[in-house]
């Protein structure tokens, strides 16, 4: 599929892959497209990053790919490595062979039947379907190193192998950068993308989320689901439940059978929404029915 010519054929084309956003968010993935530059998106956990990613890719019928950061990622991991057991193998047959010149075997020890490409070298390679949508998520997880190497790449859109040199992208990716902001990404990096918060939705935009995800709950109680967790995100706990937490919990209820909200099952289901013992410890028992009783007031109508 082509870019989507206006804000809202993107918001309209997303909702439709069950992704709900607000203008604001379809208008800085519009822009994405339309410049062809990187797309950085900084939020909680939870809130919807990664998913618009995935959306993205279904929208325009794109390859996702997905290089996960961690502590300690590096360049080659996130580009290539070669093939070290089936080299091994290829040595050994050569000499047992007696076939081993040594510049030949060098030749296609390091070619590209050797060679593992990693997330960045795969979203530099030429798809008959279109740039695809390269995710770099969780991109604070790394360390400064990285970002540097990653500046270079995104800049040029080409990465460098020593043994084969350089390949660029025939066409750039689509790149959507995600961080939950546990450290801060440098400027650098961010000069080269466009910037978006994403949020938490507000009641009307999560229940609407709710019914794209899980269409078959009834309005009431998907309702009372989103007042219940919006409610719990004003608390004082560790970690405040996400909306993909919202949509969990939607899910473990539905399996219940619950029609209606009550203190015992929330205390029941607790751990679908909220991951730390210290914060269920504080939220059961007369805690989870205080809650339910002013999320329920605040659908009372008047």
């Amino acid at each position: 599929m082509t870019i989507p010519a206006t804000i809202d054929d993107v918001q309209t084309l997303l909702s439709e892959t069950g992704y709900v956003c607000g203008r604001p968010l379809a208008t800085v993935v519009f822009l994405s497209l339309k410049l062809g530059r990187p797309l950085f998106l900084e939020g909680e956990a939870g809130v919807g990053k990664t998913e618009i990613a995935k959306a993205l890719a279904l929208m325009l019928g794109r390859r996702l790919i997905r290089l996960q950061c961690y502590e300690g990622l590096d360049a080659s991991s996130a580009v290539y490595e070669w093939n070290f057991p089936a080299q091994m193998i290829a040595i050994r047959t050569a000499e047992a062979q007696g076939s081993a010149d040594r510049e030949v075997l060098q030749r296609e020890l390091f070619g590209p039947d050797y060679l593992v490409e990693r997330p960045l070298l795969q979203a530099m390679r030429p798809d008959e379907h279109g740039a695809p949508v390269l995710l770099i998520d969780e991109l604070d997880r790394t360390d400064e190193p990285f970002e540097a190497f990653l500046l270079e790449a995104l800049s040029d859109f080409q990465v460098t192998i020593p043994e084969l040199g350089t390949i660029k992208a025939p066409e750039p990716p689509i790149v959507i950068l995600t961080s939950n902001r546990t450290r801060e990404v440098h400027d650098a990096l961010k000069r080269r993308c466009l910037y978006h918060w994403v949020d938490y939705p507000d009641f009307a935009r999560e229940v609407e989320i709710l019914h794209a995800r899980e269409p078959g709950i009834a309005e009431e109680l998907s309702r009372e689901i989103v007042a219940f967790v919006q409610a719990l995100r004003t608390e004082d706990i560790f970690k405040k439940p996400g909306v993909a937490e919202t949509i969990d919990w939607a899910k473990c209820l539905l399996a219940l059978d619950v029609v209606d909200l009550s203190p015992e099952v929330i205390s029941d289901t607790l751990g679908a929404i909220l991951k730390y013992q210290d914060d269920i410890a504080k939220i059961q028992g007369s805690e989870a029915a205080r809650l339910l009783k002013d999320a329920k007031a605040t659908l009372e109508p008047g």
